[in-house]
């Protein structure tokens, strides 16, 4: 506990909510300033949560922050899908990020299951 920076879920999860800021600012999303931010805020939770669920005292504290973490990956996915369909994204990129939060949500499932023992 204590050194969320090293967690490869974090760094991972970090890397996504970068991605997302870069994409967010790009004309075809920034228009829609709602669904936008919604994107952005999602993706932000997720490494947030990661690291302060990481800084806490209990596990059971800890795994809370984490299943936080993995709501926002949901959420931030829907987005992602809801963006796509509505012709924001394209296939590429959104397979890519999709990816992301698969992979992102495996991790945290392992770490819930980890910090659960």
């Amino acid at each position: 506990m204590g050194n969320f920076q090293k967690l490869r879920v974090w760094q991972i999860a970090k890397e996504l909510a970068i991605k997302i800021y870069k994409l967010t600012s790009k004309p075809s999303l920034s228009k829609d300033l709602g669904l936008k931010d919604q994107i952005q805020r999602s993706a932000v939770s997720i490494p947030s949560n990661i690291a302060e669920g990481d800084e806490l005292e209990t596990d059971k504290q800890s795994i809370r922050h984490f299943y936080i973490a993995k709501g926002s990956t949901a959420e931030l996915l829907t987005q992602l899908i809801i963006a796509h369909e509505i012709g924001y994204l394209d296939s590429e990129t959104t397979d890519g990020l999709v990816n992301d939060c698969q992979i992102i949500s495996v991790m945290l499932m392992k770490l819930i299951k980890a910090r659960s023992n």
